[in-house]
């Protein structure tokens, strides 16, 4: 500190500096700590640079999750652990700003607070795009290149070296979402197809990890692009070591492009050759030198170098109060690799940093870390130009704000490098693209083998030689193909090309997505009411039945063989039912048991009308005849009617029987009549079956309604014949208007046809049959008798319709009722 300093303020660094789910400590987070002090010492002792003020700093460990990150937040701005937002209760130095945090979702929490009160944050290693817009985030600016910068320099990569068949991966947070959602966007527009796109879990899953492999190993894809922290990919990579996936190529965002926590020698069989953008790298001077003067002797309250000392040498500080990392606590002297449990020994405080090999000291790639010192010098020379404003010639009459000239800083760094925020609190883009290499030692290089920049009129790509590029081929110098296999070239594989036969082309005909697949659903209004309207008309007849059940030994019950009513009741619940088997998506089951189940509904249903209607043909008959022949005249009896549903049921029976054993119906998706559609429905396989199937019961409806029709002039008080004939009018006008309309629709409309056309023909059989005798027996009870039934009685009731059971008085009352009623 100058002596001639007149004020001292504070900054805050933001920074995980170990990770809360392992308790793993982070070298490179403390290197960038230590960055940030060595460039805030630097321009304490510079001269032109806020001359009167001292930069003081404050450090959070974020542990990288977003509670301690807010945490930390609001300990800075409060000056206290138990936070109250709106007030400071601190007698220290001012505040400046923040610098951080050490990545984007981090920062985006801690910038909504920070942003509630315009107070200034730069971050260093938050590149996600969403943080450019000012309204949400009034008060951040970085120093690192937003996103959208990097995913549109992959996607150019992409398109530069001819891939056409591409996987993606990206971690589950703002930085991988973001990131790869803008490259997906632009590499689309070129036709270039994604063959998956996987997401790594934030919270460790080594079930959702495990599936991510799964996906990479199935696909043909050979390019794999990665946008995630190094941090959050670590698990995926020794799955992926473990499972001994090869032949692949990997495209790295700048965020694990140059990790020593990815990039490790034994990754290299299946990680060799990956391509990535890493963000400008800088020596920063005497950066190296400082970073080794480090000792837990000269910190004696600095728990973080006592707990970087701890684990980097494995050992114990005496009498020190900072707890192990005991979990995966890594010794770091380069002579053994692996897991360590903790150690016992005692640190004596002679142990060399110059002799140990890690991320900390490692000054090769000072890309975060020179991020982190350009955050520093652009608080530092806002706060510079603020103090050196002459009052009434700034931007504002009576108050300054630091927020303006951080906006409008600009700056040289000491390699000439221009630094400038534009209005988003962006700075210039500009990227060294890498390629990993094994070298002599046997340690993976990052080669740079080209640049991209930002420019005037948009951006540069430059590959420098592409021989130079070491491919994760078998010859090691051919580039890898990604192709679709079936895809058909012309120009360097970017024509047109058809998509599966479950996909279409989007609107701008440059991606294939999935066809909308169309059935009818339970769930939308059209199945719902067809199926309220099935379970209401089945109710009706389970209410006939009860009816019918309670009144089972008065007149009209017992008329005409009360057994068939109670099988035609059976019947026509069937029928109703089988509208379940219609809606809803199709399956193997549903398709090979509705049809079969309808034909043999209306089959019984048919045939025992069929019974009752034969039983009034011959009772019209014997109507006719004169004394002496009635005693040669055949009448059918109760068994005869039952016998004849019988044979007409299993005659059906080996109809479906046939059917379904020879050409059963299956599940078919129909595209024939839409190309955005796949629509589900059943292919009913043999049409001939199926229309031997139905036209038995058409054959069984004719006789039934000739039957009827000739019988419906008996000349009785209550002839069921005219309403069997009414019945069967229904059924035959419902089936006819059936076709023409079945035919002429698609897709879901036909199965909504048919619905309609069972359930009209089963109300319009219901009603006829059975609402006449349901009258007679609850509103008209007086003429549900014997008497009147066989005509040993009159009535003068002419509102009531008349009896079915009973003839004129040219038939004998012995020969009706042995003929007609039920006993």
């Amino acid at each position: 500190f100058r002596e001639n300093h007149a004020l001292t303020t504070c900054v805050a660094l933001l920074l995980g500096m170990t990770q809360e789910v392992h308790s793993m400590f982070n070298f490179r987070g403390f290197r960038w700590a230590r960055a940030m002090i060595h460039a805030i010492q630097e321009v304490n002792n510079r001269l032109d640079i806020l001359p009167n003020i001292t930069l003081g700093y404050h450090i959070y460990d974020t542990c990288f999750t977003t509670s301690k990150t807010v945490e930390g937040t609001l300990a800075y701005l409060t000056g206290q652990n138990e936070t109250m937002p709106n007030f400071r209760c601190s007698a220290g130095a001012p505040l400046v700003a923040v610098i951080g945090a050490g990545g984007s979702t981090l920062t985006i929490a801690s910038s909504r607070i920070v942003g509630l009160y315009y107070f200034p944050e730069v971050g260093y290693a938050s590149s996600c795009s969403v943080l450019s817009d000012k309204y949400q985030f009034p008060s951040f600016l970085r120093t690192i290149p937003n996103d959208n910068h990097q995913s549109l320099a992959m996607a150019e990569l992409v398109r530069h070296f001819g891939w056409v068949w591409i996987g993606t991966i990206a971690a589950d947070d703002d930085y991988g979402k973001y990131g790869i959602k803008y490259f997906k966007q632009n590499v689309e527009k070129s036709g270039i197809c994604i063959a998956f796109s996987e997401t790594i879990p934030k919270i460790f899953s080594r079930e959702k990890i495990l599936a991510v492999v799964e996906a990479i190993k199935e696909s043909t894809a050979n390019i794999i692009v990665v946008y995630s922290s190094d941090i959050d990919l670590s698990p995926l990579m020794e799955e992926i070591a473990n499972s001994n996936i090869t032949g692949k190529t990997w495209i790295a965002s700048e965020a694990w492009v140059t990790s020593a926590l990815i990039a490790k020698p034994e990754y290299f069989s299946f990680l060799g050759g990956t391509i990535g953008f890493g963000v400008r790298r800088g020596d920063i001077p005497g950066l190296k030198d400082f970073l080794l003067d480090v000792h837990p002797d000269n910190a004696a309250s600095d728990d973080l170098t006592i707990e970087f000392w701890q684990t980097a040498f494995n050992c114990t500080w005496p009498n020190s109060t900072v707890p192990y990392n005991t979990d995966f606590r890594i010794n770091v002297t380069g002579r053994e690799s692996g897991v360590h449990p903790v150690s016992d020994q005692l640190c004596t405080g002679k142990e060399k940093l110059e002799d140990i090999k890690n991320t900390y000291l490692d000054v090769s790639e000072l890309r975060i870390t020179y991020n982190v010192y350009k955050a520093v010098f652009t608080v530092a020379h806002a706060l510079n130009n603020l103090d050196t404003c002459v009052e009434g010639n700034g931007p504002f009459p009576k108050n300054s704000c630091l927020m303006y000239y951080l906006k409008n800083v600009k700056f040289t760094t000491f390699d000439n490098e221009l630094v400038k925020i534009d209005d988003n609190g962006d700075v210039y883009a500009s990227y060294d693209i890498i390629n990993w290499q094994l070298n002599e030692t046997g340690e993976i290089s990052f080669v740079k083998i080209g640049i991209y920049n930002d420019t005037k009129d948009g951006h540069e790509m430059k590959i420098y030689n592409n021989d130079s590029i070491f491919w994760n081929t078998p010859t090691l110098k051919s580039m890898p193909k990604s192709i679709k296999k079936y895809f058909m070239y012309l120009t360097d594989a970017r024509e047109c090309f058809p998509c599966p036969d479950d996909y279409c082309s989007n609107t701008l005909k440059n991606e294939c997505v999935l066809k909308e697949v169309e059935f009818l659903a339970y769930d939308e209004a059209l199945g719902t009411t067809l199926v309220a309207v099935s379970l209401f008309g089945a109710c009706i007849v389970l209410s006939v039945t009860i009816v019918y059940r309670i009144h089972r030994d008065t007149a009209v019950v017992k008329a005409n063989d009360r057994g068939l009513s109670f099988l035609i009741q059976l019947s026509l619940v069937i029928t109703l039912l089988t509208s379940f088997l219609f809606v809803g998506k199709p399956k193997e089951w549903s398709c090979q048991i509705r049809q079969v189940t309808l034909a043999l509904g209306f089959s019984l249903c048919l045939s025992c009308i069929l019974g009752k209607t034969i039983a009034l043909l011959l009772t019209y008959r014997g109507s006719k005849l004169n004394a002496a022949e009635k005693h040669d005249h055949i009448s059918m009896q109760s068994f005869h009617q039952k016998l004849l549903v019988l044979i007409s049921m299993i005659i059906e029976v080996c109809i479906c029987t046939a059917y379904l054993t020879c050409i059963p119906p299956y599940v078919y998706k129909n595209m024939e009549f839409q190309n955005v559609k796949i629509i589900l429905e059943c292919n009913e396989g043999s049409i001939e079956f199926l229309c031997t199937m139905f036209g038995f019961d058409v054959f069984l409806a004719v006789l039934c309604f000739i039957t009827a029709f000739i019988a419906r002039k008996l000349p009785d008080n209550f002839n069921e014949a005219k309403f069997i004939t009414f019945g069967m009018l229904v059924f035959f006008i419902v089936w006819i208007s059936f076709v023409p309309a079945y035919l002429s629709t698609r897709g879901k409309f036909k199965v909504v046809v048919e619905i309609f056309a069972i359930l009209a023909s089963s109300f319009g059989l219901l009603g006829c049959i059975f609402l006449p005798k349901r009258y007679i027996i609850l509103l008209k009870p007086e003429r549900n008798t014997e008497e009147i039934i066989s005509g040993k009685a009159t009535t003068n009731d002419n509102s009531a319709p008349s009896t079915s059971a009973s003839c004129t008085s040219e038939v004998t009352n012995s020969t009706l009722s042995s003929m007609v009623l039920d006993e």
